[in-house]
């Protein structure tokens, strides 16, 4: 019978947190991380120029959806609900941009849906410099909440823009 048993595993105890570390760093604003908001602004940036040079890959798409979809987020927090309509046309200039590029091949940008995803970056950037990384850390689960339950933020959350 003795052979039966399962083996024992070592024990490991869950690390500590310190609780003042944790509080100090959610109310830290995220700008205070440049590495972190560098990356995130050299990454949007670099999708965008491919994007403008005509030689964009999904990969570069993906990006500029995830940069919107956090303008969402965050604007559900009520982080730059002013700028509503300007977050609206920057997503439908990313759908029409996919549409296209099932058509043509790549993925084309015309003059008005650049002006819409420069104006979407630049609300995107001033957001990152006013909000907290407990407010980032909301605005991803919100986000990832959101794709979990497969309802994106894509048309049917346009009001007003049914298509």
């Amino acid at each position: 019978m003795a052979g039966n048993k399962k083996p024992r595993k070592q024990y490991r105890p869950k690390p500590v947190l310190n609780p003042i570390v944790v509080v100090g760093e959610n109310i830290r604003p995220v700008a205070s991380h440049t590495s972190y908001l560098m990356d995130i602004r050299l990454g949007n940036s670099s999708a965008m120029a491919a994007l403008l040079q005509g030689h964009a890959t999904k990969r570069d798409m993906d990006r500029i959806i995830a940069m919107s979809n956090i303008v969402y987020a965050l604007m559900e927090t009520k982080f730059g609900n002013e700028y509503d309509d300007l977050a609206k046309q920057a997503r439908i200039a990313i759908i029409s941009i996919a549409h296209r590029a099932t058509t043509v091949g790549r993925f084309v940008p015309t003059g008005p849906e650049i002006k819409a995803l420069n104006d979407l970056m630049e609300l995107h950037d001033a957001q990152m410099d006013a909000i907290t990384v407990k407010d980032m850390d909301r605005a991803i689960d919100f986000a990832r909440r959101k794709e979990r339950n497969a309802t994106r933020l894509p048309v049917g959350y346009l009001k007003g823009t049914e298509s």
